[in-house]
């Protein structure tokens, strides 16, 4: 059963796209052409507007506007991004297609929080604010995006990245979201140095076969969201941040499991690894960084 956070995160998420591409539909002849601009985009931003006026008056509790806005937010780049993606010129249609995938990715970590951990729940779980170099890294993206597709515009054409882009960010958010699941309440998106009440040592499921899914999944995730742009050099750099992000990560977080579980935590690393390219994480004996 979802929780009522949940629920408002769900029906405002799904409201702003159906009331979107509703209104706007008239206008979805699937071409692109300026004297349409207004109605493509200015329309929907401000339907946006509007049902974020309504949403401030629909809820009295301050934390359901807090989700019911964040929700609606994403929906609303959801549903722009599938009108890019099918509208705009062809060089920059990418952008269409990691916008809806940005949308779908931080409505789902809400949703995955409501189902597996509600007592967690907070409008961060949304993860959106996650932190400052996670803003900056996406900034860097887009400028990217910008200045290749005006100086390069074959490049962002090529559809065949689109695809794998889109089947990497596809997987691994579903892995991520498999993991959380499966981990139920043991998972929260901030590393735990005090053990709770109920914490227990998941190792089934995908927790079989990689100790560590839910990073996986957003490792994959984040360098398929470059590829869709067709980004070279923010590939390479996310790449490169997202594994030295995920180490260092790793190596914290089982820190305190080795605290928490002791010999039960020696056993599962023995016979499962991390999941993450040549990523060990923390074992007996390693000396702890400072």
């Amino acid at each position: 059963m979802l929780v009522h956070e949940g629920k408002v995160c769900v029906v405002n998420f799904l409201a702003t796209v159906a009331v979107i591409f509703g209104i706007s539909s008239t206008e979805f002849h699937f071409e692109y052409s300026s004297e349409r601009w207004f109605i493509i985009f200015w329309s929907p931003l401000l339907l946006f507007i509007i049902i974020n006026f309504i949403t401030r008056f629909s809820y009295t509790e301050s934390s359901d506007y807090q989700i019911a806005v964040r929700a609606s937010f994403l929906g609303y780049v959801f549903a722009m991004g599938v009108f890019i993606f099918f509208l705009a010129p062809q060089n920059i249609r990418a952008f269409g297609l990691y916008a809806a995938i940005m949308g779908t990715f931080h409505w789902t970590e809400y949703l995955g929080i409501a189902i597996s951990n509600p007592s967690t729940l907070s409008a961060d779980s949304f993860v959106l604010n996650h932190s400052a170099h996670y803003l900056l890294a996406a900034i860097m993206s887009w400028v990217e995006f910008a200045l290749e597709s005006y100086f390069f515009p074959n490049l962002k054409s090529m559809w065949i990245f689109w695809i794998i882009g889109f089947l990497l960010c596809f997987f691994g958010d579903l892995l991520r979201k498999i993991a959380m699941i499966t981990a139920h309440s043991n998972f929260t998106h901030i590393v735990q140095f005090v053990r709770n009440e109920g914490h227990k040592l998941v190792t089934n499921g995908v927790y079989s076969n990689m100790r560590h899914p839910s990073y996986v999944g957003w490792f994959w995730w984040s360098i398929g969201t470059q590829i869709v742009l067709v980004n070279p050099l923010c590939t390479i750099l996310y790449a490169i941040i997202s594994w030295l992000f995920f180490r260092d990560r790793v190596y914290v977080e089982e820190i305190t499991l080795h605290n928490f579980f002791g010999d039960e935590y020696v056993e599962y690393q023995k016979n499962v690894g991390t999941g993450l390219p040549f990523i060990r994480g923390y074992h007996l004996g390693m000396p702890i960084a400072h």
